[in-house]
């Protein structure tokens, strides 16, 4: 008789938007390849419940379509940083760290190990998300579970192209 255990986590997920793009970017030498929060959240979050989503990216220049998907699909929220989301998104993660059993940090910058041993301190499992091939190992290593971005949790963004237009021809 196998019996299912139920996980009943309370989930944050907390992303460094620059980070994250820097990483595909190098990786795929492409400038239009992003992650796909639709596939790669419900991947993180399995069947724990999601508690909190943060995009912090740095700049002003902050996709209003991003912001208004991540919010409709996951009430997700993105907050602009002055310079770096280091700080803003170590910060956060702080502040959530008693109101949550879990945060997962979307980002492979060794910046975040530092906050990842003291997260661990407080009693919080603390996962990395990135792109496996630019994260630091030693944050794989300081974090209790790691989630590679594969390639099917990203896609290419272009400018759409026009339909080709068919010549008349001349009576």
């Amino acid at each position: 008789m196998s019996s299912l255990v139920k996980i009943d986590q309370s989930v944050a997920v907390l992303i460094d938007g620059n980070n994250i793009e820097r990483s595909l970017h190098e990786l795929h030498q492409n400038t239009s390849m992003m992650v796909n929060f639709d596939s790669l959240i419900p991947r993180l979050i399995k069947s724990r419940s999601l508690n909190r989503l943060i995009y912090f990216r740095e700049g002003k220049n902050i996709s209003s379509k991003l912001a208004e998907r991540l919010h409709e699909m996951f009430y997700g929220a993105v907050r602009p940083c002055h310079k770096s989301a280091d700080i803003p998104l170590s910060i956060k993660a702080m502040q959530l760290a008693s109101k949550v059993d879990t945060i997962i940090i979307v980002s492979g910058d060794s910046d975040y190990i530092e906050l990842v041993r003291h997260l661990k301190t407080e009693g919080v499992r603390v996962e990395i998300c990135a792109v496996e091939q630019t994260t630091a190992k030693i944050l794989c290593e300081e974090s209790d579970y790691f989630h590679p971005i594969k390639d099917e949790d990203c896609f290419s963004y272009g400018k759409p192209t026009k339909p080709a237009t068919r010549s008349k021809k001349k009576k």
